[in-house]
């Protein structure tokens, strides 16, 4: 093919990273990860529950008619949170770290680690992923911050722009 190289090989599996400073205390960018009357003001729509040590819950979003189990396997009040959820194409661990700065601001880190698939499959699933937390993120700073609602993770995909 020309334009592009072959014989490229991944030598470990990636994973996605990201991460924003949310100029608020780093209990306050907790809750609004585990608490999904905050977190569906930017993220998901609707939840079973509460993030709490073990206990499934769904997320749903449901202007995309997605819903998806997720598991939480480490809870540290305002410094870490594990969940397991099911990824592109099997079961993913995504891990948000919260590190709270000398002048009461936080910085949120994201991982998702865990995919599986060809080389060509895991740079997409990596990529949709950072691209999908990264949205996430900026949708949490401007609630958080602000308390403005930019509909971010809605708008990604809104209805008929495939046809264009």
């Amino acid at each position: 093919m020309q334009g592009v190289e072959t014989g490229h090989q991944l030598t470990r599996v990636p994973i996605t990273e990201t991460g924003m400073l949310i100029r608020r205390p780093s209990a306050d960018v907790f809750e609004a990860i585990v608490n999904p009357q905050i977190t569906t003001q930017f993220w998901f729509t609707r939840s079973s529950g509460r993030l709490d040590g073990g206990k499934p819950v769904r997320w749903d979003w449901e202007m995309y008619d997605v819903s998806i189990e997720v598991t939480p396997k480490t809870i540290e009040p305002n410094r870490r949170i594990v969940i397991e959820w099911q990824g592109y194409s099997g079961p993913t661990t995504v891990e948000w770290t919260f590190a709270p700065l000398k002048d009461g601001t936080t910085f949120l880190r994201v991982r998702e680690s865990g995919f599986t698939g060809t080389g060509d499959q895991l740079v997409q699933y990596v990529a949709d992923s950072t691209q999908g937390f990264s949205l996430m993120l900026a949708g949490l700073k401007a609630f958080l911050e602000h308390g403005v609602r930019l509909n971010l993770v809605g708008d990604r995909y809104p209805k008929g722009v495939e046809e264009h």
